[in-house]
């Protein structure tokens, strides 16, 4: 395992532009993180990026407390690896619209007229990037 390195390497980079879940913790204070599975995208500046509504309760306690980690895991079937980018965070106003349909290309099959109406659904409504600047990555792969 690797613990305390500042920047993703090519692997990790060629492993996070995989369509994988992360799980998503942002800093609680004394109450225990609550993670979440999210989409996100991570850029060839080495940021990791996400979107979400402006008033969710991530977005608040971020605005208190920037600090933000995203562990994305290999899923079931292949060797066991995880990546973990753990830094502070910044609350764009731009671009989040472009980002969710991206990700929705990545994550679904939008020629589904199902998935293309739940993208403009998404698309209808107000959305943020987050863009998590990695103060440390760890990582774990097997064999």
């Amino acid at each position: 395992m690797s613990v305390g390195v500042t920047a993703l390497t090519e692997d990790d980079l060629a492993f996070l532009r995989r369509p994988l879940y992360g799980f998503l913790s942002v800093a609680v204070g004394p109450r225990p993180p609550q993670p979440r599975p999210v989409w996100f995208e991570v850029t060839d500046r080495g940021t990791v990026e996400l979107f979400t509504g402006p008033d969710t309760v991530k977005i608040r306690r971020l605005r208190r407390d920037p600090r933000a980690s995203l562990v994305v895991a290999a899923p079931v079937g292949e060797r066991e690896r995880w990546t973990s980018v753990a830094g502070h965070t910044e609350v764009a106003a731009d671009g989040a619209h472009e980002l969710a349909a991206r990700l929705a290309a990545r994550y679904w099959d939008l020629a589904d007229p199902a998935r293309a109406a739940d993208l403009a659904d998404l698309l209808a409504h107000d959305q943020v990037r987050l863009i998590i600047h990695p103060d440390s990555v760890s990582r774990y792969a097997m064999g």
